[in-house]
């Protein structure tokens, strides 16, 4: 290996020692805690050279943000794939939603804004819809009835989108039930959509 992809190599351990180190302390302290110096201290480098890799505290969350989007967006993917049936696609997809907001539970809160102040950073990246058009697409493809609008599959998903994020919320900030009533309210809530999907 030449000196230059090592360099290389080296530039982007360290890229990705910054963005794990601000999850740590996230998962310790919470997203307001965070801060440049706070990384620097976890990774043992100065302040100066994080700047190097990010220019500001928000390049790093738009970086973690982008990265959330990406991991829901391959998870949606895999859910989609082990099934054939719209319908059954969709049930798996969304319950791959919810799985990753647990799984990913900071990140999921930097992307959507629960708990904390809401970071406008959906707008500035093509990967905060790489989800979202998935489940786009199997709606339409579950839409039986003919000639329905663009507006009525956006309401469709909007509905899945909102009841099932709601009760992620709810759940992320402690005031859910417990997993087997989450799990109930959930499949009960996808499944009533995709019913009266075509009503």
């Amino acid at each position: 290996m030449g000196s230059k992809e090592r360099i290389a190599r080296l530039k982007e351990e360290t890229r990705m020692n910054i963005l794990d180190a601000s999850l740590e302390i996230v998962k310790e302290e919470g997203w307001q805690s965070l801060s440049m110096r706070k990384i620097a201290d976890r990774i043992e480098y100065t302040a100066p050279i994080i700047y190097e890799y990010f220019q500001n505290k928000e390049g790093i969350l738009l970086e973690l943000t982008r990265q959330g989007y990406i991991i829901l967006a391959r998870e949606i993917r895999a859910a989609r794939g082990q099934h054939v049936e719209p319908a059954v696609q969709l049930e798996a997809m969304w319950t791959a939603y919810w799985d990753f907001a647990f799984k990913y539970k900071e990140l999921y809160q930097l992307m959507y804004g629960v708990d904390m102040n809401c970071c406008e950073l959906k707008k500035r990246m093509p990967e905060a819809d790489l989800a979202d058009e998935q489940i786009y697409d199997v709606i339409e493809q579950l839409i039986t009835v003919k000639n329905r609008s663009e507006d009525f599959v956006c309401r469709k998903f909007y509905t899945f989108w909102s009841i099932i994020h709601g009760l992620i919320s709810i759940n992320l900030v402690n005031k859910g039930r417990n997993e087997e009533m989450n799990q109930r309210i959930l499949k009960d809530a996808i499944k009533g959509i995709i019913k009266y999907i075509n009503e």
